[in-house]
């Protein structure tokens, strides 16, 4: 069976997606993530440049060290999630499903003079994770939520399957958001828990920068990422996009969500900051309780004196 949009690439499930969640954790699974683009970069200048583009703190990265890191746009707003190692010679990266050729794109326009070679490689080499792969020792290796993923060939067999299914069940219960199912083109690296895994604060100019600092130091963003525990009783799982409510007002929408063999159903929701942390929410119309992921009060790391507000400086 094949998932939704957009894995629908790779298998859902084998039969048993909640002893498939189980063998995950227990190291004796893996599962095909082949639906995921990678990105290289090559040349001398790959780490300074990388540096200088994305959101993390990249010019020091050492062979076989991983790292998360954002491009952003201008204004602050998510654009890719990079998950990424250096071999010494080459950096991989892995982003979402169908991004690999934007993002590749928008690199070797920014190459410049620089010696650096840019190419998505997608069609080579898969995503698999799980740590049945580690005695394949045919890639390069990340940390992931659901044991360590590898970037190996594409013609390499891997054994002990699990389905999509079951990595995103571990994936929402580790909190960790997937843009493009858990954000929308406003959405900004504060809101959903980014800012610890992903920014450096206190490295130098890059694109989206001002909207980073302004958040982290004078206020807080206008939405908060949560966790839900979604009602067992209903028959269904609230689709991704639909309106989260508050007393059958919108405040929010809804992202991924799953069902994982401890937790039951669970989601992933954007909605507004103000949304009291204990009121009991609907999911396209399933109820739901908050667990918080992100604070209401994230940002906001300046004080500023109350004699000074309103005027100018």
């Amino acid at each position: 069976m094949y998932a939704d949009a957009p894995d629908e690439a790779v298998a859902a499930h084998f039969g048993d997606p909640y002893g498939e969640q189980k063998a995950l954790l227990a190291g004796t699974a893996a599962v095909d993530r082949s639906n995921r683009g990678i990105v290289t970069v090559t040349g001398p200048d790959r780490l300074s440049w990388l540096h200088s583009l994305l959101s993390q703190h990249l010019s020091g990265l050492r062979p076989g060290e991983a790292a998360e890191a954002l491009l952003l746009s201008p204004n602050g707003h998510l654009e890719h999630h990079l998950s990424l190692t250096d071999d010494g010679t080459t950096t991989w990266i892995h982003v979402e499903p169908g991004t690999a050729p934007a993002l590749a794109a928008f690199l070797d326009r920014m190459r410049f003079m620089l010696r650096v070679e840019v190419a998505d490689v997608s069609g080579e080499f898969k995503v698999v994770t799980g740590e049945p792969v580690r005695d394949l020792k045919a890639g390069v290796e990340l940390p992931d939520v659901a044991g360590p993923s590898w970037i190996v060939p594409r013609s390499l067999e891997v054994p002990a399957r699990a389905g999509i299914w079951a990595y995103e069940a571990l994936r929402i219960a580790a909190h960790k958001v997937r843009p493009g199912l858990d954000t929308d083109h406003k959405t900004i690296p504060h809101e959903v828990g980014l800012i610890d895994t992903a920014v450096h604060l206190n490295k130098g100019c890059y694109r989206g920068q001002e909207t980073v600092a302004r958040v982290h130091n004078l206020g807080r963003p206008p939405r908060r990422l949560v966790f839900l525990h979604l009602d067992g009783g209903a028959d269904r799982l609230p689709a991704r996009g639909a309106p989260v409510e508050l007393d059958g007002r919108q405040i929010g929408l809804m992202g991924s969500s799953a069902r994982h063999f401890e937790l039951g159903p669970i989601g992933l929701a954007l909605v507004k900051r103000n949304v009291p942390v204990d009121a009991t929410l609907t999911a396209d119309g399933v109820a739901a309780s908050q667990e918080i992921i992100v604070s209401p009060d994230t940002g906001q790391n300046v004080t500023i004196d109350p004699a000074l507000r309103g005027r100018k400086l």
